[in-house]
């Protein structure tokens, strides 16, 4: 697949092994399936080949807005059907005209924005372990990222008629997604360690006062 016109790209090597051993020492990893990870000195630093790889589609204003950490396993074999990223992380509520949903997760402020944030924004997976085809990568529908906002009855009948491709990747390799694409992960087949950090990008500021979370 490349971005344009899939919305999804994947970057072999993006990631040298001693930046992904830099990565697995700065993170934790607790006994969740994930977790919404607040601002981390040093970490911008750390993911700099996401960053350069993020501006060169949205340029020199690309930085990461937002982290999360996945990490499946045999013991936490999960699935989540297709869906769309609608949400944002803000560093506080502050009510907004088009921004609605306000929610609380891992103490962190959550928020609807509208679609055409969403869809300048950059998704970046990078994986700290082999993702084969039986250890559950992500699957994406190609092409869905045009379709704007997506109403949850369609997403099956959009999803059957598009069709979905799976994302395996090698560890240290980045996979580069247009945010609003229809995903979906499996349970894995033959369960192993699955560690992804994903990132989300942006060039712009929020209106209104309202403050990227950040990285």
């Amino acid at each position: 697949m490349q971005f344009e016109p899939d919305g999804a790209q994947l970057f072999r090597a993006a990631f040298a092994p001693d930046r992904i051993s830099a990565l697995e020492k700065m993170l934790v990893f607790g006994d969740g399936p994930g977790a919404r990870l607040g601002p981390i000195p040093g970490l911008s630093a750390l993911v700099q080949p996401a960053t350069a790889i993020a501006a060169a589609t949205l340029g020199r204003g690309a930085r990461p807005v937002r982290a999360v950490l996945f990490d499946k396993s045999p013991a936490r074999n999960w699935a989540l059907g297709w869906h769309q990223d609608r949400t944002i992380a803000v560093s506080r509520r502050i009510d907004t005209p088009g921004f609605t949903g306000w929610t609380v997760k891992a103490g962190i402020a959550h928020v609807v924005p509208p679609f055409e944030i969403l869809a300048r924004m950059l998704t970046l997976r990078i994986h700290l372990d082999p993702v084969g085809p039986d250890n559950a990568p992500l699957l994406v529908v190609p092409g869905s990222h045009r379709l704007g906002r997506i109403a949850e009855p369609d997403i099956p009948g959009i999803a059957a008629r598009l069709g979905g491709a799976a994302c395996p990747a090698d560890r240290g390799d980045l996979w580069l997604y247009a945010t609003p694409i229809l995903h979906a992960s499996a349970r894995a087949a033959a369960p192993g360690r699955r560690r992804v950090l994903q990132l989300l990008y942006s060039a712009q500021a929020l209106p209104g006062g309202l403050e990227w979370l950040g990285a």
